[in-house]
């Protein structure tokens, strides 16, 4: 098989870390993208010592700061001959945080991570997945995005540079909602804009899975013991990072772009209604997202949201 790259952001730990595993025991070469490079580095070497796989490479960064996304593509691209598949697993989940929270380019920490960050590396790293001959990119989505099936639920873009942060109650789990939607619209788009270069850009909707600790540490006393109990049943990410490697890699998804997935590696559809039996349908199954991701008015508010915050670094599709 020829050499084949893989980055994914978030890869020390829960699912981006089975992930990593993952990808490297089936022979990939992995780079870690991660932020944390203490606890990266020893992850580094449990999986290299596991899978007996050497190129397992791990690289700094921290997908919420644009200069170091910049670095890392930059680093990246001078490195690397190309690159096969963009897993943008890395995610800011506080469950409780009360304080609004800004990046170093003042904007919202969630939207920063989950969204804008991602569609800025993406951006800076189209080039190099276009020189492969099967490029994907993965977005990890969530379940939260059900709440968008009220009608009353809407992305803050007034809020998302600190606007209203001492007016509006802040919540970091809608916020979280929020960008996850947000990436969700731009999945579609980006698929759209990439589709002529032969880069497929699909999203995972992740339902249950089991904690990592050092994600529930990071939550507030209530959400960490809540956590914990859900942990108890909840299953291990190496099974969800198993859906990260069939959407990825097999012939089933090969030419399968601008969809959602749900963890049954099925293709979830727009809703076809949203009241009485088919909206109960939408909220309790797994077949249908809320027809908010493909509104005009707001694909096109993202994205012109999106390229106008990541100017600095102009890119051509």
């Amino acid at each position: 098989m020829k050499e084949k790259f893989v980055i994914i952001t978030g890869a020390n730990s829960g699912i981006g870390q089975a992930a990593a595993l993952k990808f490297a025991s089936e022979g990939y070469h992995v780079i870690m993208a991660c932020r944390n490079m203490g606890i990266s580095t020893d992850v580094q070497k449990d999986i290299i010592d596991i899978t007996k796989n050497n190129n397992v490479d791990l690289m700094e960064l921290d997908v919420s700061s644009f200069d170091s996304i910049r670095s890392f593509c930059t680093a990246f691209t001078s490195k690397y001959p190309r690159l096969d598949i963009l897993i943008h697993n890395a995610a800011y989940l506080n469950h409780g945080e009360k304080e609004y929270k800004l990046s170093p380019e003042h904007i919202e920490l969630s939207f920063a991570t989950n969204t804008f960050g991602p569609f800025l590396m993406t951006r800076l790293l189209a080039d190099h997945l276009a020189k492969s001959p099967d490029p994907r990119i993965l977005h990890a989505c969530t379940t939260n995005i059900k709440n968008f099936f009220d009608p009353k639920r809407k992305i803050e873009f007034d809020n998302l540079r600190g606007e209203l942060k001492d007016t509006r109650p802040y919540s970091t789990y809608k916020m979280y909602g929020d960008s996850k939607m947000a990436l969700l619209i731009l999945t579609f788009k980006m698929a759209e804009e990439y589709k002529s270069r032969g880069i497929k850009v699909n999203a995972l909707q992740i339902n249950r899975v089991k904690l990592s600790k050092e994600t529930i540490n990071k939550m507030h006393s209530v959400w960490r013991v809540f956590a914990r109990l859900q942990n108890l049943t909840n299953p291990l990410p190496s099974g969800m990072a198993d859906n990260y490697f069939q959407i990825c890699t097999s012939d089933q998804f090969k030419n399968v772009t601008g969809q959602l997935i749900n963890h049954k590696l099925e293709i979830v559809k727009p809703s076809t209604s949203e009241k009485g039996f088919t909206q109960l349908k939408n909220i309790f199954g797994s077949s249908s997202y809320p027809s908010y991701a493909t509104n005009p008015q707001n694909v096109e508010q993202i994205w012109r949201l999106s390229t106008t915050l990541t100017e600095e670094t102009p890119q051509n599709f």
